[in-house]
């Protein structure tokens, strides 16, 4: 893990959209969004959320005044369900470089000749991906609910990032989220020749997966936080299955095969 960590440091192929994408979805989109929600009228907003068809899905933003439930709308439930990308997006960029990277810097032979099991050395990369991947959306998280707060101070007079189902969202669907396109992932990369191709590999994987997520997760945030942790539990399981499945079937000998 730590000499994988190592690699992805020294490459910038890698840290560049690990950094540049995160600062995106971070800091700058909410900084834009925020100051121009803040600043639309709200006619049009409240009429929209009144309606009969989803008074009741959206009372926690119509309990608040008129004024600031556009900034809540935008930042707090339209914009946070992207922090979910950026899971899967290291994790895509970590896993394509766990076993292909390997490939690429002809560093393969050392590895496959390392004395340990083929399960802890594929336990090992899996968790190399995935501990970056989740601390990187935490520490994420937490500058975007700095952010966002900054940002709706002036309409809000309080901060209101985090609540209950964002917070769950961030700390128990988020990590499930980043094993579960590990999961997809890693078995990709041991089989790509290049990091390119794992991560051509990896994205006809991914894509689906991010659009899934990002159109779903804004009703996990309106929803009751019993049905967020149920869903949550639910990627686990899948994220779990596939991850052990994969862990099964990974041995040195296809590993070298591939190479």
């Amino acid at each position: 893990m730590a000499k994988d960590l190592t690699a992805v440091r020294r490459s910038k192929a890698i840290m560049i959209p690990m950094i540049a994408v995160p600062a995106l979805l971070m800091v700058v989109m909410p900084l834009g969004l925020g100051t121009f929600a803040r600043a639309a009228p709200t006619d049009q907003v409240t009429n929209a959320l009144d309606s009969p068809l989803v008074r009741d899905m959206v009372q926690p933003i119509l309990d608040l005044p008129e004024r600031s439930r556009i900034v809540v709308l935008v930042l707090g439930y339209l914009l946070s369900p992207l922090l979910l990308v950026i899971p899967l997006m290291v994790s895509a960029v970590l896993a394509a470089d766990a076993f292909a990277g390997e490939k690429e810097r002809r560093t393969l032979e050392g590895l496959l000749h390392l004395p340990i099991e083929d399960r802890d050395l594929f336990t090992a990369k899996v968790l190399g991906a995935f501990i970056p991947a989740v601390a990187i959306t935490l520490t994420g998280a937490v500058l975007y609910a700095l952010i966002c707060n900054v940002v709706a101070w002036p309409v809000l007079g309080r901060p209101f990032l985090p609540f209950t189902q964002w917070t769950i969202v961030m700390l128990w669907v988020a990590p499930a989220v980043a094993l579960l396109a590990l999961g997809l992932l890693v078995i990709v990369s041991s089989r790509a020749k290049t990091t390119q191709e794992a991560n051509q590999l990896g994205g006809a994987v991914i894509l689906p997966l991010i659009f899934l997520v990002a159109a779903q997760a804004s009703g996990l945030l309106l929803a009751p936080p019993v049905a967020v942790v149920l869903v949550g539990a639910f990627i686990w399981g899948i994220a779990l299955v596939l991850v052990g499945v994969n862990g099964r079937r990974f041995t040195r000998d296809r590993l070298a095969t591939n190479s």
